[in-house]
């Protein structure tokens, strides 16, 4: 049986990962709007400066220890493509955590994007158009 210490130090470490996680996340999406902002495909060269750049945060070392750091880091045996080909991991969902954030930021933007076309559309053209034309 663990000991109560064990048990708040388990505790405490996960709480700990998840403020990580959500402030890499932040990070990551915020450095994902501007390119989405400019309507720039994600490629896999691009996913890869932004990961650099999410990794980099100084706010981010800054308020987490290295050991925390560590965790997001991917691994160097998960080689991903430098390429200016748009990003496709096909059924994959073992993700590194920026490549994960980055994605789900363009794939919720696409979203958005499509509501937003979807209710600009012109009236006429998402009425039921009747057999006579009236």
């Amino acid at each position: 049986m663990n000991s109560p210490s064990t048990d708040s130090d388990a505790a405490l470490a996960a709480l700990r990962y998840r403020h990580a996680a959500r402030d890499l996340e932040h990070i990551v999406r915020r450095i994902a709007s501007r390119y989405i902002a400019q309507h720039v495909p994600l490629t896999w060269r691009l996913l890869h400066a932004i990961e650099a750049e999410a990794l980099a945060d100084l706010g981010f070392a800054s308020r987490h220890d290295a050991l925390m750091l560590g965790l997001f880091q991917r691994p160097t045996g998960l080689p991903y493509p430098e390429t200016d080909d748009l990003v496709n991991f096909g059924t994959s969902n073992a993700l590194p955590a920026v490549f994960a954030f980055a994605v789900v930021a363009y794939e919720q933007a696409q979203q958005g994007a499509s509501q937003l076309a979807a209710r600009t559309q012109p009236t006429r053209s998402r009425r039921r158009t009747r057999a006579w034309g009236g």
